[in-house]
């Protein structure tokens, strides 16, 4: 049997990359600066081929080795894979999952599913990252997470993904300026500039413009908050109107304020909310459990 690589050394090479630093990197690794680099030098010799381009003050990788990157992370990751089916092999609900979530669900649900787990599931450790749905996506494709829970519908080519509810839009206004606002709610009839959204980075502006036909963008006030908190402490001070998911005024986002709720026009509006995992996985059987227990969690 020829010498193989060290899958050692690929962590090495993996965390150099994700850093662009040795001493960074050598860090993370918990190794020193000169045992990662012995490393990664020994790699090189092994596949006979210059991955890393390197002076005294700097590197860079070669074309070949960002294409070893990204094949040495997909056999890492495909190795936690297998260490874990073979671990909780007739276990299902045990061990760790690395969970994502983006910051529109994350206040409002992810205490309930916690909860949820340590008390049917006290096998089962659930380790919590906070995150934008591209950073998120990018996580989970480099293996750095297990599983994420998202709003969609999102892009999740090479992902397979499983929704687990419904979330409805609400329009939320002061109640000093309802009486102004007939129902059916018209758009048109809203001042310019009095509708406020979260920044774009926050799929639900996209989910709540596309599900609310919100086209007209004269009446989207240009100030983008970073949060749902944020936007509900304008709206509470008399400056417009918002949308907000239901999840969150369930979960109380209106308390000790003066905002009431409105339905918006049309059919009702809404986002699915979903989990999303990569095909690669052999953890099914323990995503698709705690799919349906979040599908209870979920229900009216």
């Amino acid at each position: 049997m020829k010498h193989l690589p060290s899958l050692k050394n690929f962590y090495y090479l993996v965390n150099l990359h994700q850093e662009q630093n040795f001493n960074r990197a050598a860090k993370v690794c918990h190794v020193s600066q000169s045992t990662l680099s012995s490393g990664i030098q020994n790699l090189e010799e092994q596949l006979g081929h210059q991955l890393i381009e390197r002076d005294h003050k700097s590197f860079m990788f070669t074309a070949v080795g960002e294409e070893v990157v990204g094949r040495c992370r997909k056999i890492l990751t495909d190795v936690d894979d297998l260490v874990e089916l073979v671990k909780n092999q007739g276990e299902p609900m045990t061990g760790e999952i690395r969970l994502g979530c983006i910051p529109t669900i994350a206040p409002f649900l992810l205490s309930r599913v916690v909860r949820h787990c340590q008390q049917h599931y006290p096998g089962l450790s659930l380790l919590l990252k906070e995150d934008t749905t591209e950073k998120l996506l990018e996580a989970l494709g480099k293996g750095e997470l297990d599983l994420l829970l998202l709003a969609l519908p999102v892009d999740t080519s090479g992902f397979h993904s499983m929704k687990v509810g419904v979330d409805p839009f609400k329009l939320v206004v002061h109640r000093d300026l309802a009486g102004g606002i007939h129902e059916p709610v018209d758009y048109q009839a809203l001042p310019d500039e009095s509708i406020f959204l979260l920044q774009n980075e926050h799929c639900i502006t996209g989910h709540a413009i596309s599900a609310c036909q919100l086209k007209d963008s004269t009446k989207i006030n240009p100030f983008a908050a970073t949060s749902l908190h944020t936007l509900v402490q304008m709206v509470d001070s008399k400056l417009g109107t918002t949308f907000l998911p239901q999840m969150a005024i369930d979960a109380g986002i209106l308390k000790d304020t003066e905002l009431t709720v409105m339905d918006p026009p049309g059919e009702a509006p809404y986002r699915d909310i979903g989990l999303v995992w990569r095909q690669t996985s052999s953890r099914l059987m323990t995503f698709r459990t705690l799919g349906l227990a979040i599908q209870q969690l979920l229900q009216p």
